[in-house]
């Protein structure tokens, strides 16, 4: 059979283009298909980089005091030259490697051979020797909630708002839930966020769930834990959520921000064996191979740990294994964790939780931004930097962080963490040296914390 490349890779987010890149830097013809219009996938155009951009641009206006002269729009028009950025960077990638994209929604037709409905109009077909799935996933859409009434919007569509709210009801306060709750609140709309769970984000150390729930309810935002949908009703006015627990929550806007759901319907794939969990996310084994051999899957349409930096080493990974046949690098096991609320969370390793259920002898080293001398030259005073570690080897476990720059800050401990023997222990940041004033000076004074509790 004569193929017409030697890869084809659906999707351009990030795990295409890891995919793409590393394929076409091993010598082989490749082609990108995307449904979108431009490429960057959901990552560019609707998650990542439009939430944060609007995050940042609000954290910008809250440290002038200038929230009178923008609104929700205007903010929205900075995130649109965030993204055109964005875009013309990644195309930019694909035209000098000479790899060719064409705009379209593909499926397969067998294990080699895809049909494009091509966005200008006909449709082709492309025969292939190895393909990589990389199509991400989208807001889960409960079948009694109409998501069509202007009023009720998930993460993809919120940014699509015409007018600036009064009022936002969020349900599901995962990690896309906890950051729009801070950033509509930031821009002193009134917030409802409702949590079908116990708590705020339970993966996290619970400190670092504590000092979250605190701020954004000293931010003014109304958490409801425990609570799960009856039903939705929207008017020209406004969205009425009814909760099992017999409470009603009025509001101008619900963001309904509970569950995804990977993007492999409508691409054959059960037609040709290939298997996908009930959440539509594909089946792969630890190579990224599905049932099919030569067809790969990779980033947020397998599942864990969906994350964008992630998906692009997954991407990479699978091609890998199949231009060479065999991958012997793994994601990382220690992935850190950045969550943009305001402020912002970032940690890595072990939570207190999970050393407690394993009965590891631990301790706890603190730094507080509030006396930390960049933090008090800054006006950064809230947040913390803590370290987990083992109390008789001293051995790092678990770094958490949250305030601002935390996302940032997480990587010298990543590094640390990621170290084997005495590399990996409290008295690496007690000998090293850091530059004063800074954040990072914070690894310093909360080992030594930490160390004063174990003399």
């Amino acid at each position: 059979m004569s193929f017409d490349y030697d890869v084809v890779v659906i999707g351009s987010g990030p795990g295409g283009e890891g995919a793409a890149m590393k394929s076409v830097k091993s010598s082989r013809q490749v082609v990108v298909i995307d449904d979108k219009p431009k490429v960057g996938g959901n990552c560019t155009h609707r998650a990542t980089i439009p939430s944060k951009a609007l995050r940042h641009a609000i954290q910008v206006l809250a440290d002038t005091g200038a929230f009178r002269e923008a609104n929700f729009q205007d903010l929205l028009r900075r995130v649109e030259s965030v993204i055109s950025e964005q875009v013309d960077l990644r195309q930019g990638f694909y035209q000098r490697n000479h790899i060719d994209v064409i705009h379209g929604r593909a499926r397969f037709l067998d294990p080699h051979t895809i049909e494009v409905d091509l966005n200008s109009g006909g449709v082709e077909r492309y025969a292939a020797a190895g393909f990589i799935i990389a199509t991400g996933a989208r807001p889960y859409h409960p079948p009694d909630v109409d998501f069509s009434h202007p009023r009720i919007v998930d993460s993809d569509t919120v940014l699509g708002l015409e007018q600036s709210p009064r009022s936002i009801t969020i349900y599901g306060a995962g990690v896309i839930g906890c950051e729009y709750a801070s950033i509509f609140r930031s821009l002193r709309i009134k917030v409802n966020l409702i949590n079908s769970r116990h708590q705020l984000l339970s993966f996290l150390d619970d400190e670092i769930i504590d000092a979250l729930a605190y701020h954004l309810r000293d931010q003014g935002v109304v958490i409801r834990q425990n609570e799960e949908y009856l039903r939705v009703e929207a008017d020209d006015v406004q969205v009425r959520l009814s909760l099992k627990s017999n409470k009603e929550i009025r509001s101008d806007i619900l963001l309904w921000a509970q569950g995804r759901t990977g993007n492999s319907d409508r691409m054959g794939l059960e037609e040709i064996g290939i298997e996908t969990d009930e959440r539509g996310l594909i089946v792969v084994n630890e190579n990224y191979q599905t049932a099919q051999p030569n067809i790969y899957a990779a980033g947020d349409v397998v599942g864990y740990p969906s994350l964008a930096s992630a998906a692009y080493d997954q991407g990479r990974f699978a091609a890998t294994h199949m231009v060479e046949g065999v991958c012997a690098t793994l994601l990382i096991e220690n992935i850190p964790t950045g969550i943009y609320t305001i402020p912002e969370i970032s940690s890595v390793g072990l939570t207190e939780r999970e050393l407690t259920e394993e009965k590891v002898p631990y301790e706890v080293g603190h730094a507080f931004f509030r006396n930390m001398a960049r933090g008090q030259i800054t006006g950064r005073k809230t947040g913390m930097l803590k370290i987990l570690f083992n109390r008789e080897t001293l051995e790092i476990l678990g770094i958490h962080c949250f305030g601002y720059q935390a996302s940032e800050i997480i990587h010298i401990g990543q590094a640390i963490l990621a170290q084997k023997g005495e590399a990996n222990t409290l008295m690496y940041f007690i000998n090293t040296t850091f530059n004063y004033p800074t954040m990072a000076e914070a690894y310093r004074v909360a080992a030594l914390n930490g160390l004063n509790r174990v003399q």
